[in-house]
C-alpha cells in the first residue's frame, strides 16, 4: 500500500483568487469536490471549508472570508463541468444555498462504486485503497473545521479528499460503460440531487413514526401538523429538530394533547430550544381542532406488515435479491427493504422504484401483493 501524495493545495481567502482558479478550467472539466462542515448546534450544516480539484491543481477555499456562491454558480451550477463527489448527499445539502438546484452534471463515486460491484456505501478511503492503492489517514474526521488558522494537517487532511477524486473517476466511469450502467448511475445521481434540493423538507414526516401506524386518521393528522411545525421552527431558529420536540415527545402530545400550558411546560421539560414563545405556538396549534381536509391531506403511516403482507414481503425481497445477484448489483441498491414493506402494506408503487428500477422490477413486484 502507498503512502498518501503530498498536495499542495492553494489557500483561497478572497474573491478574486478564487474566480481565477475557476478561470482555468477548460469548459467540460472533470471538478473534484468535497466540502468540511459542522452541525452540533444547528439545524442548517455550517460550510467550513470548500475542497477543489482539477488535473494535479487543488483549492482549499474560506467560506468564512468571503462570499463564495456567486463564483461556483456560474461553472457547477450552470456550466458544463462535472461535478465529481464522493457520498454527495449531505456535502450537497451543506452546498444547497450556494448551488440551489445542486451542481448540472454530478458523478458520485459512491454510487458509481455500488453499480459496478463495489459493495453498498463504500467510504472514500477504502475507494482509494482500491483504486489507487493508497491508504489514508483518519486523524482529522472530528475536527473543529470552524476554528482558524487550520493547523496544517487539517489543510493536508482536506486536501486529500479530492487529490484522489479524479483518479477514482476515471476508472469507475469505465466500468460503468463496461457494464452499461452510466445511464443507471447518471439517474440516481440526479434523484441526489433532487432530494438534496427539497428545502422545505418531507411534507409527510409522520410516516417515519411507525409508532402511530394504528392510530386514527385524526391523531395521525395531527401529528403530521406538529412535525410540520418542528421542521419550520427549527430551520427558522436554526436548531436541531430535537432541541425543539423530540419524536418521544411529539408522539406524546399528538396522542393527548396538552390541555393547558403550564402542562405543556411540564411535559416538554429538557427541550433546549423550546422557549416560552415557540411554546405558546406549540399550544395554540395543538388546540385547533383537526379538520376534513387535514385529515384528507395526511398520508397513512404504514404499518409494519403483519400476515400476508409479511408473507408478501418475503417473496418479493427474495425477487429483489434474485434480479440484484443476476444483475451484480447490491440488493440495497435495487430496492432497500424498507420500501419493500411500504409497499406491500399501502400497495401503492413507490416512487424510488421509478426510472430505471421499474424497468427492472415492475414486471414482477405487483404480481406478489397481498390479495
Amino acid at each position: 500500500m502507498l503512502l498518501p501524495v503530498t498536495a499542495d493545495a492553494e489557500w483561497i481567502d478572497n474573491r478574486d483568487a478564487l474566480q481565477a482558479w475557476l478561470d482555468a478550467l477548460p469548459v467540460a472539466a472533470s471538478v473534484g469536490v468535497d466540502t468540511e462542515f459542522m452541525r452540533r448546534n444547528t439545524f442548517h450544516p455550517q460550510l467550513a471549508l470548500l475542497q477543489l480539484g482539477w488535473n494535479g491543481r487543488h483549492a482549499l477555499v474560506d467560506p468564512l472570508a468571503f462570499e463564495i456562491g456567486d463564483a461556483l454558480q456560474p461553472r457547477l451550477g450552470d456550466g458544463t463541468a462535472v461535478t465529481v463527489m464522493h457520498s454527495a448527499s449531505e456535502d450537497l445539502e451543506t452546498l444547497a444555498p450556494l448551488l440551489p438546484d445542486g451542481p448540472r452534471q454530478l458523478f458520485d463515486t459512491q454510487i458509481a462504486a455500488a453499480f459496478v460491484g463495489m459493495g453498498l456505501g463504500i467510504s472514500y478511503r477504502a475507494l482509494v485503497a482500491e483504486l489507487a492503492g493508497v491508504d489514508l489517514d483518519k486523524g482529522e474526521t472530528r475536527s473543529d473545521w470552524l476554528q482558524r488558522p487550520l493547523t496544517d494537517s487539517q489543510r493536508a487532511y482536506a486536501a486529500l479528499d479530492v487529490v484522489y477524486l479524479k483518479t477514482i473517476h476515471e476508472q469507475l466511469s469505465e466500468r460503468l460503460q463496461q457494464r452499461d450502467r452510466s445511464a443507471w448511475h447518471a439517474e440516481d445521481c440526479e434523484r441526489l440531487k433532487r432530494r438534496a434540493s427539497h428545502r422545505d423538507g418531507d411534507p409527510q414526516p409522520q410516516r417515519a413514526l411507525r409508532a402511530a401506524a394504528e392510530w386514527p386518521r385524526e391523531k395521525q393528522a395531527l401529528l403530521r401538523r406538529l412535525l410540520l411545525w418542528r421542521d419550520r421552527s427549527a430551520r427558522n431558529l436554526d436548531r436541531p429538530r430535537p432541541w425543539l420536540m423530540d419524536d418521544t415527545l411529539a408522539l406524546s402530545l399528538a396522542a393527548q394533547p396538552a390541555t393547558t400550558l403550564s402542562d405543556l411546560e411540564q411535559r416538554s421539560r429538557g427541550q433546549r430550544a423550546l422557549r416560552s414563545a415557540q411554546r405558546s405556538e406549540l399550544f395554540e396549534l395543538m388546540s385547533q381542532p383537526v379538520e376534513a381536509d387535514e385529515i384528507a391531506a395526511t398520508a397513512r403511516i404504514p404499518a409494519h406488515p403483519q400476515g400476508n403482507a409479511k408473507k408478501a414481503l418475503a417473496a418479493m425481497k427474495q425477487e429483489v435479491d434474485d434480479r440484484a445477484t443476476a444483475l451484480d448489483l447490491p440488493s440495497g441498491l435495487l430496492c432497500p427493504r424498507k420500501v419493500l414493506e411500504e409497499y406491500v402494506v399501502t400497495t401503492e408503487w413507490p416512487e424510488f422504484l421509478e426510472g430505471w428500477r421499474r424497468e427492472v422490477l415492475h414486471d414482477q413486484l405487483p404480481a406478489l401483493l397481498p390479495a
